[in-house]
């Protein structure tokens, strides 16, 4: 167990889907894990360096390190001690709410995931050419192990590939499922060739709104690489600050994060920015990973009709396609994504529960809330904005990620 600091940059990529740069672009071989920038060394050692990640803000490092005899890295598990639940997206607050009441005490528990981050990657962590069902097992076994260890009340693995449940599931841990909202691209040449699959009256609103975004003489540019200047970060960061104060109280990462990412992984950072005369107003910020856009963060400084809905999804939308990505995962919740293309996805997460109670009312809970999660995405898919012939095949039956 130990933080990202003492884990060489070079030995942690050797864990397959770690590697910046691994897989962008091109296929994969059978077993391989496309790159998934939220468990690279660079994004979890900025959260930790920065500060935004640390004992004082509720997530101290607790990584599971598996060696083998010759003590080369046979496989990890990103794991931090929480004293809180924010920061998750997947929400426990209720079973903490219940167990307290109850006289039991639910923190700290461990939480095996990537901090303010809902989305669906790696979690158990093997390097290419060991089988990974076995070590993902003794990697989920020894999260249990650490929960029992150590008096903590529970280990929580959230937005985990559905080809991981298995492993966790053999180690004890319970299943749980909700959505997000996922553009899924077959292929298209242009955002045009997208919109041709739609309803005509949903063509007809996507371009109207489109256009009204645009509108007040709002540029919109793409800024990646060397173009991701200390400035811009500046800019971002402000934007940042003024939508985590509303939205959550209290902004999860500070300026040196973003600082620490664009010296890093600039290459794997899209910022989407709106500029009007002359000045930056608004922004989203997107990660690339081998075969996916994920969007993350978005604020402004002024307001204007359309301009979130054009920087988080419709730009998102434009720069998979253009660079040939199979998906865009646009964040948590939304219903809202859905008249914009984006199709209900099954997500993951699996939990362990110390306390036999505990355990078992929160397993009855879970078997319930997962027959709900299937039966709304069946109703939400069926109100897509396609056109029947052409709504993505299989669009919501699991996590592309997965595959």
């Amino acid at each position: 167990m130990s933080e990202l600091a003492t884990i060489p940059a070079e030995e942690w990529a050797t864990l397959a889907g770690t590697a910046i740069g691994s897989s962008a672009g091109g296929a994969r071989g059978a077993g391989d894990v496309a790159f998934n920038p939220f468990v690279s060394h660079a994004f979890l050692s900025a959260l930790e360096e920065s500060g935004s990640v640390a004992a004082k803000t509720g997530w101290l490092p607790q990584h599971l390190i598996l060696r083998d005899g010759a003590g080369k890295l046979a496989g990890a598990l990103p794991a931090y001690i929480k004293s809180h639940s924010m920061g998750e997206y997947v929400f426990d607050h209720a079973w903490a709410d219940a167990f307290e009441r109850a006289g039991g005490r639910y923190y700290p528990k461990l939480q095996c995931s990537v901090p303010f981050t809902p989305a669906t990657g790696p979690r158990l962590l093997v390097p290419a050419g060991r089988d990974r069902a076995v070590t993902g097992e003794a990697l989920a076994a020894g999260a249990r192990t650490l929960v029992d260890q150590h008096g903590l009340s529970s280990a929580h693995a959230t937005f985990v590939p559905e080809s991981e449940v298995a492993a966790f599931a053999s180690a004890g841990y319970l299943h749980r499922t909700d959505q997000q909202f996922h553009f899924l691209n077959p292929g298209y040449g242009g955002y045009e060739d997208f919109l041709e699959t739609l309803a005509s009256r949903k063509r007809k609103n996507l371009r109207k709104e489109r256009q009204a975004a645009r509108d007040n003489d709002i540029e919109i540019v793409w800024l990646t690489g060397a173009a991701l200047t200390e400035a811009a970060w500046d800019a971002f960061h402000a934007f940042y600050l003024d939508t985590g104060s509303r939205k959550w109280g209290r902004p999860y990462l500070n300026r040196r994060f973003f600082s620490l990412i664009g010296e890093r992984m600039a290459d794997q950072v899209l910022l989407v920015m709106a500029r009007r005369q002359g000045r930056f107003i608004a922004g989203a910020l997107n990660f690339i990973g081998g075969d996916c856009l994920y969007g993350r963060h978005w604020g402004c400084v002024e307001d204007h009709p359309f301009l979130h809905f054009e920087l988080c999804y419709h730009q998102a939308i434009d720069f998979a396609i253009a660079h040939k990505l199979a998906r865009v995962e646009a964040g948590a919740q939304g219903q809202h994504k859905l008249a914009r293309g984006y199709l209900p996805v099954t997500t993951h997460s699996c939990h362990y529960i110390a306390h036999p109670g505990l355990r078992q009312a929160v397993a009855d809970y879970l078997e319930h809330e997962r027959a709900d999660v299937a039966e709304m995405g069946d109703v939400l898919a069926a109100h897509g904005p396609f056109r029947k012939s052409d709504a993505p095949a299989q669009a919501r039956k699991d996590d592309p990620a997965a595959q």
